[in-house]
């Protein structure tokens, strides 16, 4: 039996396998991307991350291609004019939560130079590089997520489970829990599978 071309999760939709080949698990150190997957991944609690994915292009315009210095600024007008926007999520406390964790990303970088120094300083600078042969045996969280939400929390973020930050640290890539036999799992982009 031959083995699928890439996690089996990462489909049938088109959305997914771009999102899975070209972004997921691939280490991340951009500031203002890392801060759009935290605000991402806390807008998919209770739903799925196509509907998520769907609505990406909006998000970014909504939140000023997730420029924490200007979502930082937003007040009680913009979250009015957000929650009319029919092309995104409209959660009053997912959407004043991503203004927080905008304001929360700079005091992260007054504190330690960057939100990717940071967030990275979690895996010493390295992904976590996991060898999980079925979905199964993925976990939900992990010490290391909830020890990152807990701080998270701590510096004013919020929609930052353990579970959501978890998702989080596959999707920057700070764990890379690709199917052990995917092409895109560390080990197998090392030996030349898709980049």
């Amino acid at each position: 039996m031959t083995q699928p071309l890439r996690c089996p999760w990462a489909g049938p939709q088109q959305i997914y396998i771009d999102y899975h080949d070209q972004e997921w698990g691939r280490p991340l150190h951009d500031d203002r991307r890392l801060f759009e997957l935290l605000v991402l991944e806390g807008m998919q609690a209770g739903l799925s991350w196509l509907t998520v994915l769907n609505k990406r292009e909006a998000f970014r315009r909504a939140f000023q291609d997730f420029d924490p210095e200007r979502v930082a600024r937003y007040g009680e007008e913009d979250l009015a004019r957000l929650l009319q926007d029919p092309g995104i999520i409209r959660h009053w406390g997912k959407l004043s939560a991503a203004v927080e964790n905008a304001r929360a990303v700079l005091r992260v970088q007054e504190r330690h130079g960057s939100l990717d120094h940071f967030l990275w300083s979690y895996v010493d600078g390295a992904p976590i590089v996991n060898h999980f042969a079925s979905p199964a045996e993925l976990p939900a969280s992990t010490p290391l997520s909830a020890a990152l939400s807990r701080d998270l929390k701590a510096l004013g973020f919020r929609f930052v489970g353990p579970t959501t930050i978890y998702s989080f640290l596959q999707a920057a890539g700070l764990v890379d829990d690709h199917m052990v036999w995917c092409p895109w799992h560390t080990e197998n982009r090392r030996e030349g599978a898709p980049t």
